[in-house]
């Protein structure tokens, strides 16, 4: 059945009601939900017959489909027509938080790869400014720097200009940063880099361990000096073995790390993050997409820093040598993946994607449905498409206009 609503929804502040088939708190699930929104904020939460008799406020009627919270991805290099490092001059995120709407994510983390020295201080800064609320779609809400002080011999398709820690640079990303940054990952055995951990704790960013080939005594240093994230597990960093621990061993088996997984299935085999989900607290599991510039848009070539990368057969590729650059999942669909590939029930990938990668950058205020906490709520169909997405009690993303719209561009073209 479509999705019926009785009046417009076009204020901030308009109170709502959202009436569902099913809801996944996502700690709960509640089958012919109702959900109110006043202020921006979800006001009550529970089965719709205790609703009845709210008749004063507009209501959206989806009764075939299942609401969830917004969605937040703390790992993203662009989507849409945005590619976070692509201009010297102030990004556009627009294309970008209306592209990540589209596919229910209300919540982001530009994220910054490794470049030289005064080039990553500028677009940290400029970055820095472009975090606020005043978004038509996804709301960015701090930085990712994936950089620069990663292993020169795992550093993927990031630049030749990864370094050893410097703690006058990395005092002038924080200043630059203006205390948005939120998350930045790093390699243990570069030099200086457990000592800049407490810095990092110390100004509210989280220490993440990536492109690295840190053994297992060198990560339980960083572990017991605060670093608490694995960004982008088992890509760029030493494979399982069975009898030397490395980096991955003990992302595995230690509970103090939350671990990044790219669930598209090319960058990570299905049955390796089953593993991890088997092995993992389910809490620490966090869905990012890693995407890249093009992501929902198809096909193509595309940007990601200075490297050219091309979309195709579901993989992003630099185009110079083939290797794998990023991924052009959406994260929508990474929680499709996460209940195709493991074990994991629909409620707990749902939770990967909302209230762990929320929780996991400091944010709780969003992740769950719950009173009290902001009304960002995404609608999916049965097979998981979104059919809105709203962000403070607002609709964002109605996939029913955009299907108006492509009829009508079509009629006239």
């Amino acid at each position: 059945m479509d999705i019926q609503e009785t009046t417009s929804n076009e204020r901030p502040d308009s109170p709502m009601l959202l009436l569902v088939g099913r809801c996944l708190t996502p700690f709960q699930e509640i089958h012919n939900a109702a959900i109110l929104c006043r202020g921006g904020m979800i006001h009550a939460v529970g089965g719709a017959s205790a609703f009845r008799g709210v008749q004063d406020v507009p209501q959206i009627h989806a009764p075939d489909d299942c609401a969830i919270p917004g969605m937040v991805d703390t790992h993203i290099h662009g989507a849409g027509a945005t590619s976070v490092m692509a201009s010297d001059t102030m990004p556009d995120l627009v294309p970008m938080s209306q592209a990540l709407a589209a596919h229910g994510v209300t919540t982001f983390l530009p994220t910054v790869i490794s470049a030289p020295r005064e080039e990553m201080r500028a677009v940290v800064r400029r970055l820095a400014e472009t975090c606020r609320e005043d978004y038509p779609g996804a709301v960015p809400v701090g930085l990712h720097l994936e950089g620069p002080f990663i292993s020169s011999n795992m550093r993927g398709t990031q630049q030749e200009c990864v370094r050893d820690a410097d703690p006058g640079e990395l005092r002038d990303l924080l200043e630059a940063g203006n205390g948005k940054i939120r998350i930045m990952t790093f390699a243990p055995e570069r030099k200086g880099c457990i000592e800049i951990i407490p810095i990092l704790r110390d100004h509210g960013v989280i220490p993440s361990m990536g492109h690295t080939a840190a053994d297992g005594e060198t990560t339980l240093r960083a572990v017991e000096a605060g670093a608490t994230r694995c960004t982008h597990f088992y890509n760029r960093m030493p494979l399982l073995a069975h009898r030397d621990i490395y980096l991955t061993t003990v992302a595995l088996t230690d509970d103090r790390i939350s671990i990044e997984l790219i669930v598209d299935g090319i960058l990570v085999h299905p049955r390796m993050i089953d593993l991890v989900c088997r092995a993992k607290t389910r809490d620490r599991l966090v869905a990012v997409s890693d995407a890249v510039q093009g992501t929902g848009l198809g096909d193509g070539l595309y940007r990601l820093g200075s490297d050219r990368i091309r979309i195709a057969d579901g993989a992003s590729r630099r185009v110079s040598d083939g290797l794998l650059a990023g991924s052009c999942l959406p994260l929508d669909r990474a929680v499709v993946n996460l209940v195709r590939f493991s074990s994991l029930t629909h409620s707990e990938a749902v939770a990967c994607a909302t209230v762990n990668a929320a929780r996991s950058i400091g944010l709780t205020d969003r992740g769950v449905i719950q009173p009290g906490k902001r009304a960002d709520i995404v609608v999916l169909d049965r097979n998981g498409r979104v059919r809105l997405t709203i962000v403070r009690g607002r609709v964002v993303y109605d996939s029913r206009t955009q299907l108006q719209q492509a009829a009508a561009d079509g009629e006239t073209s």
